[in-house]
């Protein structure tokens, strides 16, 4: 299994016709409905005015010249017009001829239709000039480099080969004076940035092309690194407020045998703020590391979850003054899914959280205080298997699957801290 080239063909199968495995295809799809389902089959580089020839059966040359479409057929299509994120359907009915090709009615397929026996395993990573980004924010920098290809957004950014990395910075909503504890108003804002090296993770072990895989596995996983500064009071509450400051979305093709696999994989970067609005801090801190999430599936244990992150942090900054708490994060939320259908949902949000209690005034290790404070910082990984997954051929779960909460925090700076 690998990325596949830019002239991804089109994989078609008759599940249980003579030659039933999947081929490569010069049949390609011209245009897709995904209200009605409907799609327009023709040969690539022209329309094919033939008339249909439903009875026919495939031809074991399907790969040197292309066939009719009949009921029956699986496709399997790399990204195509109305379809932008790929097309796995069976066809119902032949509705007839048109200029640009067959017009036929499909219905969703399942992968083990299209792979049957085969087996594939692989994690390929996603190039950064593959995504599309829609910055949300105004303060927003979108950097990237490849090979022969940069394309640095704030000066002076280094990004490695590979990474996408976004900068951002944004105002806050400021704590009023008048409220608890507070003297005066403090400006407040968080800024820094994400880096990110992503990659889609597939697994597929097949026992034929009507019986559910012996094992299978979609997920995202990846480099992180990121920083950022928290400074001022913000106006915070002790529901987290979630700040979307940039959305991603890539189509990468997965070459499986002959069969191209569509993953879809989008991304929310984004920061989250909360606390009791009382507290004054100046924190920076570094986050660095990796994370997976996805789910895995094997025929005793069904679908069951995958996630892990090993980060690591460094502070660079810690300033606190007066009583209350703070937690910030500066995350992203991940959905991976097959030809559309979303899969897998992840959240990974690293965090640095600040508490105190009493009189508390300083800065680093200088601090003056009757009472006690600190400064932690954290991650916490969380997610969802959804219904969707099922488009692997295996069986149908009643409901989505939590991924479970990976949490893991630890200090950074403090009063009892040595």
């Amino acid at each position: 299994m690998a990325a596949a080239p830019e002239d991804t063909a089109t994989a078609t199968a008759r599940p249980g016709a003579t030659g039933a495995q999947a081929q490569r295809s010069k049949l390609s799809v011209s245009s897709y409905d995904s209200r009605t389902r409907r799609a327009v089959i023709s040969p690539d580089g022209g329309a094919d005015t033939r008339s249909p020839s439903p009875s026919a059966s495939p031809s074991p040359s399907a790969s040197q010249s292309p066939r009719h479409t009949a009921v029956g057929d699986v496709i399997a299509s790399a990204p195509a017009p109305g379809a932008p994120h790929g097309l796995l359907a069976e066809v119902t009915k032949v509705i007839g001829e048109t200029a640009e090709g067959t017009e036929v009615q499909t219905e969703p397929a399942r992968l083990n239709a299209l792979l049957g026996e085969d087996t594939a395993k692989g994690s390929v990573p996603v190039a950064p000039a593959a995504f599309a980004v829609d910055e949300l924010l105004p303060d927003v920098d979108v950097s990237w480099s490849k090979t022969g290809d940069v394309h640095v957004g704030p000066e002076g950014a280094t990004v490695p080969l590979g990474s996408l990395r976004l900068d951002v910075r944004a105002d806050l909503p400021t704590a009023q004076a008048g409220t608890a504890s507070a003297s005066t108003s403090a400006a407040a804002s968080v800024s820094g940035f994400v880096q990110i090296a992503p990659r889609v993770d597939f697994r597929y072990g097949g026992e034929g092309a009507a019986a559910a895989p012996a094992s299978a596995y979609l997920g995202v996983s990846g480099d992180w690194s990121s920083g950022w500064a928290l400074t001022g009071r913000a106006d915070a509450s002790a529901t987290p407020a979630r700040i979307p400051f940039a959305t991603l979305h890539a189509d990468p093709v997965l070459q499986v045998g002959p069969v191209p696999v569509v993953v879809n994989l989008d991304l929310t970067c984004y920061l989250q703020v909360s606390g009791d609005g009382r507290i004054t801090v100046d924190v920076e801190q570094q986050v660095k590391g990796d994370f997976t999430a996805g789910g895995t599936f094997g025929p005793a244990q069904g679908w069951i979850p995958v996630s892990s992150s090993d980060m690591t942090s460094t502070p660079v900054r810690t300033s606190v003054t007066t009583a209350g708490s703070v937690k910030a994060a500066l995350g992203a939320e991940a959905s991976v899914g097959l030809y559309g259908t979303v899969g897998v949902v992840a959240d990974l949000a690293p965090y640095v959280r600040g508490e105190a209690t009493g009189t508390v005034t300083g800065t680093d290790d200088r601090f003056e205080a009757d009472g006690s404070w600190a400064v932690y910082g954290g991650v916490d990984l969380t997610g969802t298997l959804r219904l969707q997954l099922t488009i692997f051929g295996t069986p149908v779960f009643r409901r989505d699957i939590p991924l479970g909460a990976l949490h893991r925090e630890w200090p950074l700076a403090g009063s009892d801290t040595p």
